[in-house]
């Protein structure tokens, strides 16, 4: 039993990721590796406490924006006549049990009260910008540290893709409502709609779950400053679309426990459950980040306990490699490659791939170029290939990043600091006995 048990933990930790998914040849084999690693990763987000205090985080400022942003939608719709209509939808919440669509309406009505005297358009549209700005942004700057993206997007490109959210949701609600009523007509379509009466009743309680799902895969696609693939968006989307409707349904039961606190908490005894909900999405909303970020990249962690205890020889070597294959591909004029090319082309982890090409480009010894066949970048040499030597290379490499910041070291370590630089100048190919420095 035991050694089986380490069989295991070993599989775990070491076989699961060396490419089980490349080297064999059974496809529901390696579907099933792929599953098997996607569980972990999440299983790791899960207990990532950070991602605890970023879904704190968001679900502060949406609070703040919770109200502004309803304002701004209800705006759009009373423009374009649905107002009515986005009231029923939002009667059919959880919020609605909770009595709490009339203190929201009420505050609606009192935020849009501002536009009759101009100041919508001035102190009221800038509550609304900053609300849903300060809230998506936060968002996103999650999801990129999810994404192990360093860089944001510029700040006109940030509120006009915000923006479009608040335009986005009525429409989804009035497209949703209009298919619901639809499903729901029984007059010149009746005899149609009888006779695909159990296809319609699937439908109607299916689509709340759709409008759901459409709307997370939208967002995990959209938010991260980065490509994400609509198959690594849609699986989180349908299963967080379908959880977030879940703990809807769920909150309606847990409605009838929290009126029970109205004695008291009085006219707030409904404000634990909205933070709660509002908890409970920005989770969700974290935890489908995490998800996407493993099914798209699950190849990132290959080998990852092997490289952390990668030696520098052998990281050298796939680094002079890397660098060999490219220097060939520019002097025989070829289309220089990407580093997932590299990568999948010399069954290496992409990850190491990645580490190894930064290092080289931040040594000035290779450049990233973007070319018009693929959105990442490919490489080739910076420098004239005849005088890019090993010695070079690993020079650059090792002396890459700041020396002698310590402020406090003794003389004799500063003596051997330098006679080492020299000795090392003068010999570069000899070894160095200790004793001489």
């Amino acid at each position: 039993m035991k050694q089986r048990f380490q069989h295991f933990r070993r599989f775990i930790q070491y076989d699961l990721w060396r490419y089980p998914h490349v080297e064999t040849k059974n496809p529901k084999k390696r579907l099933g590796y792929r599953v098997l690693q996607t569980i972990i990763l999440v299983g790791r987000g899960f207990k990532d406490k950070a991602l605890n205090v970023r879904a704190n985080s968001l679900s502060f400022s949406l609070l703040f924006a919770f109200v502004p942003m309803t304002a701004g939608v209800f705006a759009i719709a009373r423009g374009f006549g649905f107002e009515e209509l986005l009231k029923e939808r939002l009667s059919a919440t959880f919020l609605a049990e909770a009595n709490i669509v009339p203190v929201i309406m009420e505050w609606v009505e009192r935020y849009l009260e501002t536009a009759r005297d101009g100041l919508f358009l001035g102190i009221g549209l800038v509550v609304l910008i900053w609300a849903v700005y300060a809230f998506f942004n936060m968002l996103e700057r999650s999801f990129n540290n999810i994404w192990n993206v360093k860089t944001s997007r510029s700040f006109g490109r940030r509120l006009t893709n915000y923006m479009v959210v608040l335009l986005l949701i009525p429409v989804m609600i009035i497209v949703t409502s209009g298919i619901s009523i639809f499903l729901h007509s029984t007059q010149s379509l009746a005899p149609v709609l009888q006779a695909i009466e159990p296809i319609r009743r699937v439908l109607l309680r299916l689509l709340p779950f759709a409008v759901a799902s459409g709307v997370f895969t939208w967002i995990f696609m959209a938010i991260p400053n980065t490509k994400v693939r609509f198959v690594a968006a849609v699986i989180p989307g349908v299963i967080m679309g379908t959880l977030f409707q879940l703990v809807q349904m769920f909150s309606v039961y847990l409605v009838m426990l929290f009126t029970r606190m109205s004695v008291v908490y009085g006219a707030f005894s409904a404000l634990p459950l909205v933070l709660i909900w509002l908890h409970i999405t920005c989770w969700l909303l974290l935890i489908g980040a995490v998800l996407a970020f493993a099914i798209q990249n699950n190849d990132l962690f290959a080998y990852e306990r092997d490289l952390e205890t990668i030696s520098r020889r052998y990281k050298d070597y796939v680094m002079l490699y890397l660098l060999s294959v490219i220097i060939r591909r520019f002097e025989q004029g070829e289309q220089p490659q990407t580093a997932h090319e590299m990568a999948t082309d010399n069954q290496l982890p992409i990850r190491l791939v990645l580490q190894l090409l930064s290092r080289l480009e931040e040594t000035d010894i290779v450049r990233s170029v973007h070319t018009d066949k693929d959105e990442d970048p490919a490489y080739v040499p910076a420098m004239d290939t005849h005088q890019i030597t090993v010695e070079k290379v690993i020079g650059r490499v090792s002396a890459h990043g700041t020396e002698e910041f310590f402020q406090h070291t003794p003389p004799e370590m500063q003596v051997f600091w330098q006679r080492y630089l020299q000795l090392r100048q003068a010999n570069p190919a000899d070894d160095i006995l200790i004793s001489e420095l």
